[in-house]
């Protein structure tokens, strides 16, 4: 109740959105500039050792008390880059706010002026490029810009800003990391935290987001159908891995369209199968990899539960000795669970933007399957009320064509991603400084 009665103060209080523009206008080239050195030189997950110190070195100029290296991963001889960075400026609320800084693995195909060159080699040994192909450039640089308005107007608010470049979130293990490191126990759990991301799907500039469910649970699972290998020409004395993987593909559709009740979302999809060597020859195993997402705990008990029972009943069905039943793993590290808005927070930044932006600036969001470890820093028992929103980065007009026509908009995560990023990183300070002085009001 008193939550929820902290929540609800008047919306308009903190510094105001053109008061921001106009501070922030003589800063944009400069940060444009930060921005284009970012895309440039693109670290893949867990390997954040240069954009790290780069960003540690602005925020400290700026005043902050800053910590590096921070985070703690499963393996204790694996470095971790997380950054805290600490702004107290009297007593009041706690604010997080957090950007990630991790590449992807893409070769990029943009023909930008400062495209990425950067190339290295997966954990598998295969070349590739390095890209910032999700827009986490335009989240740093945001934050940057953030954390230098946030000074410049420190006469306006109160309290303790906490600023987080968080490694790994491509793969799930970065806030996990923080986290598990004592973020909470060493700068304090925090009353609120917000955090934004680039869309490709919105035109440049609007902000979208929803109270509620936004992103989803996300579970990794590996399925080693074994069989009995054998000779491909008497296919009688084998058990064929091939064909109960093919039987299984198939099947784990069900329980999404016959378990899962009508009107709860979720997926189950095989995004990779593997197995045999030879045409003629019907191996002993095959390996699939599938993503699966769910909002609700329940639903994702479900889907994991139908999983295994579907895999082990077709090699039941099939005649596989108990020996060699499915191996069903559940990835206890690429994960991620349900981004789920504090619908008061929510709700109270929506309306502080859509007055201080205007109505058309601000949309809702419909609930998409993507899954983003921010959601972490709410806690299980979402004690920490916490915002994430989205920022628009795509030419209107591209936008508009691929709705009327249906031409193919350059989506997050491909090679030819390049987001309108002007547009994006000035809205994207703007949200979060209108926001964080609003949470922080004298």
């Amino acid at each position: 109740m008193l939550l929820a009665l902290a929540l609800q103060v008047v919306v308009t209080a903190g510094v105001s959105s053109n008061e921001v523009e106009k501070a922030l206008a003589p800063k944009l080239p400069a940060l444009i500039a930060t921005y284009k050195d970012l895309h440039a030189s693109p670290e893949l997950s867990e390997k954040e050792e240069k954009t790290s110190a780069k960003l540690a070195v602005k925020l400290k100029s700026l005043g902050y008390t800053v910590t590096t290296n921070f985070g703690r991963y499963d393996d204790p001889k694996k470095p971790a880059y997380g950054v805290v960075a600490v702004l107290k400026n009297g007593n009041g609320p706690t604010l997080l706010v957090r950007a990630d800084m991790d590449a992807l693995p893409v070769t990029e195909e943009t023909n930008l002026a400062f495209a990425s060159k950067v190339r290295t080699k997966t954990v598998s040994g295969l070349e590739t490029g390095v890209m910032h192909a999700c827009g986490h450039d335009v989240h740093m640089t945001s934050l940057l810009g953030t954390a230098e308005m946030m000074v410049q107007l420190k006469d306006r608010w109160r309290g303790t800003l906490v600023l987080i470049a968080q490694p790994a979130e491509e793969v799930g293990s970065g806030a996990k990391s923080m986290l598990a490191a004592g973020l909470y126990e060493k700068f304090g759990k925090p009353t609120y935290a917000i955090g934004l991301h680039v869309d490709s799907e919105s035109p440049a500039g609007l902000i979208a987001t929803r109270p509620g469910f936004l992103l989803a649970n996300v579970d990794t699972v590996e399925i080693t159908m074994r069989g009995v290998g054998g000779h491909g020409a008497y296919p009688n004395l084998v058990k064929d891995p091939v064909v109960m993987a093919s039987e299984l593909v198939v099947a784990l559709q069900t329980i999404v369209s016959r378990e899962v009740p009508p009107g709860e979302a979720a997926v189950v999809t095989v995004g990779s199968i593997h197995g045999g060597t030879k045409s003629n020859v019907i191996p002993d195993e095959v390996k699939l990899q599938l993503t699966v997402r769910s909002y609700k705990e329940e639903v994702r008990k479900l889907l994991l539960a139908g999983i295994a029972r579907i895999a082990n009943g077709i090699a039941t069905t099939n005649g596989v000795p108990s020996d060699r039943m499915p191996i069903v793993a559940i990835s206890t590290t690429d994960n991620t669970p349900a981004l789920y808005n504090n619908p008061e927070l929510t709700e109270r930044l929506m309306t502080l933007w859509r007055n201080e932006l205007g109505e058309s600036a601000v949309a809702v969001k419909e609930p998409r399957m993507g899954g983003e470890d921010f959601a972490r820093y709410s806690l299980e028992d979402r004690s920490v009320p916490a915002v994430f929103f989205f920022v628009g980065g795509s030419d209107p007009k591209a936008v508009e064509a691929h709705l009327k026509e249906g031409k193919p908009l350059a989506q997050g995560h491909t090679a030819r991603y390049a987001p309108v990023a002007d547009v994006a990183i000035k809205r994207g300070v703007q949200a979060t400084v209108v926001a964080a002085t609003s949470l922080l009001a004298l």
